[in-house]
C-alpha cells in the first residue's frame, strides 16, 4: 500500500509539474513572439538595396509656372520632420504606338460612347465626332485614346434646367458610361471627388449645395499604389472628370468631360532610393518645388507646413514612368511637390 501511495503521489507531481512546464513553455513562446514582433516594429530590418534597373529617370513633367514669393515654417503634428521611406517603386508606363487601325478603333470607341462614327479630322491625331441627338461633341486623340466631351449650351440649355443627381448616383453613372464602352481601367478606382457647379455669367462656378447647382462634377482618381495616393498637377482635379446634368436623355447627361488616362504596368517596376525628409525640406525651402495649389495664400505670405508625405505623381500626359513625389501640405490649402527620387538617379 505504501508503494502504491508513493507511486500515486509521484505521478500527481509529475503531471502537475509537467502541466506547469507546458504552460510555462506556451507563455514563454507567446512572450518571445510578441517581443520579436515589437523589436522588429521598433527596429525593422533594412530593406534590400534599391534595384534601380531603369537607370537615371527622366524629369517629372510638371507644368511650367511662375511662383509667388513665399516663406515657410515647419509646424507638423510631431513638431519635427517626419521619417520618410528610404525607397519606393517606380512603375513602367507602356508607350502607345501608332497603328494603321487607330482611326477604326477610335470610331468604335466613339460609337460606344454614344457619338456618330462620322468623324471630322482636326489634325493628324485628333478627330471630332458629333452626337446626332444633341449638341454634344467628342474629340479624341486616336493614338493615345484620350478624349474630351463638350456640350453647346447656347444651342440647347435644357441639360441644366433640371437639378442634377446626387454625387453617388452621378459617380455610378460615369462608371457605367465608361464600362459600357470598355473604357474604365482597373486602376481608375481610387477615391472620387465631387463638386457642385452653377452657371453664372456664362461660367460654371462652385456652389456649396446640390439644390443650388446646375451640374455635379465627378473626379475619378487612380487607385493607391503601395498605399501611396495618386496626385495630379492640380490635386483638386483628377485627370478623368465628368460634369453631369439632371437630364433624363442619355445624350444630354454629360455636359463636359476630360479623360486623360495612361496605363501603368504593375508587373514592371524597380525600386529607387528616396530623399530624406531633411534633404527634401532643404530643397523645398530653396524654392525648388512645383506649386500644385496656392490655395487662398498670397504673395509674401508665411505658410505653416503641417504635413509632409510621399505620393505618386499622375501626370495626365504620356510619360515613361510612374514616379513618387514628396508632398508638402500647408495652411489655407497650400500644396507643393518635389521629386522624391534622389538626385543620383533622377533628372536625365
Amino acid at each position: 500500500m505504501t508503494t502504491l501511495t508513493q507511486t500515486a503521489i509521484t505521478t500527481r507531481k509529475i503531471i502537475r509539474y509537467g502541466t506547469f512546464l507546458v504552460i510555462f513553455l506556451i507563455i514563454a513562446k507567446i512572450t518571445l513572439s510578441i517581443a520579436i514582433k515589437t523589436y522588429r516594429k521598433i527596429f525593422p530590418p533594412p530593406p534590400p538595396p534599391p534595384t534601380v534597373k531603369y537607370g537615371r529617370l527622366p524629369k517629372l513633367p510638371f507644368p511650367d509656372q511662375t511662383k509667388p514669393n513665399l516663406s515657410f515654417t515647419l509646424e507638423t503634428a510631431e513638431g519635427e520632420l517626419p521619417k520618410l521611406s528610404q525607397q519606393a517603386k517606380v512603375y513602367l508606363m507602356p508607350k502607345v504606338s501608332p497603328s494603321l487601325l487607330a482611326l477604326d478603333v477610335a470610331k468604335e470607341k466613339a460609337a460606344a460612347l454614344g457619338f456618330s462614327p462620322n468623324e471630322q479630322k482636326v489634325s493628324e491625331t485628333i478627330y471630332r465626332f458629333p452626337n446626332k441627338l444633341s449638341s454634344a461633341v467628342l474629340e479624341m486623340n486616336i493614338v493615345s485614346g484620350i478624349f474630351s466631351i463638350s456640350y453647346d449650351l447656347k444651342v440647347d440649355s435644357s441639360p441644366i434646367s433640371r437639378k442634377p443627381p446626387s454625387p453617388e448616383i452621378a459617380a455610378s453613372m460615369v462608371r457605367s458610361y465608361l464600362s459600357a464602352a470598355d473604357l474604365l481601367p482597373a486602376d481608375l478606382t481610387g477615391p472620387t471627388k465631387n463638386e457642385f457647379l452653377k452657371l453664372e455669367s456664362d461660367k460654371f462656378v462652385p456652389t456649396l449645395a446640390l439644390a443650388d447647382s446646375n451640374l455635379v462634377k465627378i473626379n475619378l482618381f487612380r487607385k493607391d499604389y503601395d498605399n501611396l495616393p495618386s496626385l495630379t498637377a492640380d490635386p483638386g482635379q483628377a485627370n478623368a472628370w465628368f460634369m453631369i446634368s439632371g437630364a433624363s436623355e442619355r445624350e444630354k447627361q454629360i455636359v463636359a468631360a476630360e479623360f486623360h488616362y495612361f496605363p501603368i504596368d504593375e508587373s514592371q517596376f524597380s525600386t529607387y532610393p528616396l530623399k530624406t525628409a531633411e534633404k527634401a525640406w532643404q530643397e523645398f525651402n530653396s524654392g525648388k518645388f512645383y506649386l500644385a495649389n496656392l490655395g487662398t495664400n498670397k504673395e509674401n505670405d508665411n505658410i505653416k507646413i503641417r504635413k509632409i508625405h510621399i505620393a505618386y505623381f499622375d501626370a495626365g500626359v504620356a510619360t515613361d514612368f510612374y514616379q513618387p513625389i514628396i508632398v508638402f501640405e500647408g495652411d489655407r490649402d497650400f500644396v507643393a511637390y518635389i521629386p522624391a527620387v534622389t538626385a543620383d538617379y533622377y533628372g536625365e
